[in-house]
């Protein structure tokens, strides 16, 4: 493998068509396409600056490495890669790629970014701002995640989340066959006309979570008092500890709680309307 050590490259596509190249402290500066078309990189303590340099690349490693804003959709079309310890400020990055796996990585603007990606195994990420990552991805496992962005795991399938902390607003839209374990999920409208979404030790706040939801499961967890008009027109099997606000309208199905503040059942319900709700020792059941 040839090594390029502390130098610095700027300009359209200067290492392209590369192949089995370790890049070690190397700058790319403003330009584009620094390394397209190549296969079996390794990148290690490099600084990204210039636009795209990840394009059509296969099986290559990122580790301690620093993507600065003007490094913005570094990592497209492209599959097989690690990465490790990396710090990104640039959004937009991630898409249209498979075989991604990560650890303790941080990302500053996570704005659209794993857009259209397979087969992500995530350990240790950091997301901040930003909009609709992870959007119609698939094949997804995340074990800690931090997230803040807006509108996070929108139109995903197959997924499996565990220690996550994500304060954001209509996560989990339109998802299918989505479990998340022991984790925080603050943020309204949560998990709107999912499909097999499951919920296990989670802690929920928010207006509004969990409608229109078809196959909803929810294991020993918690709500805040803020989650109102909880699993309206929603078919979901819950067994809720602590007190929950209120239940507005399930299609069907069963629900338990330790205590319900309301209960919502008015001419808007849909059929067959016959979801079993009920306090956990046999009051305030319908």
């Amino acid at each position: 493998m040839k090594e390029i050590k502390n130098q610095e490259f700027g300009g359209e596509r200067p290492l392209f068509a590369s192949h089995d190249l370790h890049l070690d402290n190397v700058i790319i500066r403003a330009g584009e396409s620094a390394i397209k078309e190549c296969s079996n990189i390794i990148a290690t303590n490099c600084t990204f600056e210039g636009n795209y340099p990840f394009w059509h690349v296969h099986g290559f490693t990122i580790d301690r490495c620093f993507f600065d804003v003007g490094g913005r959709s570094a990592l497209w079309y492209s599959d097989h890669l690690k990465m490790t310890d990396t710090r990104i400020d640039a959004p937009k990055m991630f898409r249209e790629m498979d075989d991604i796996e990560i650890e303790n990585v941080v990302m500053n603007d996570a704005d659209e970014v794993f857009w259209r990606c397979n087969r992500l195994h995530i350990k240790n990420l950091k997301l901040h701002d930003g909009t609709y990552p992870f959007m119609f991805s698939n094949d997804i496992y995340v074990d800690g995640l931090e997230s803040d962005s807006k509108y996070v795991f929108q139109y995903v399938k197959n997924v499996e989340i565990h220690n996550a902390r994500i304060t954001t607003k209509d996560a989990f839209w339109e998802v299918e066959n989505v479990t998340i374990y022991d984790s925080e999920l603050n943020g309204e409208y949560l998990g709107w006309h999912s499909r097999n979404l499951r919920l296990v030790n989670c802690h929920i706040t928010g207006e509004q979570p969990l409608c229109y939801a078809q196959d909803l499961v929810l294991e020993n967890c918690t709500f805040g008092p803020d989650c109102d008009r909880a699993f309206e027109y929603s078919t979901v099997k819950a067994d809720i500890r602590g007190a929950i606000t209120n239940i507005k309208n399930p299609t069907s199905g069963h629900i338990v709680a330790d205590s319900i503040g309301s209960i919502t059942l008015d001419e808007n319900i849909k059929a067959p309307a016959d979801c079993v709700i009920e306090e956990r020792g046999g009051s305030h059941a319908v």
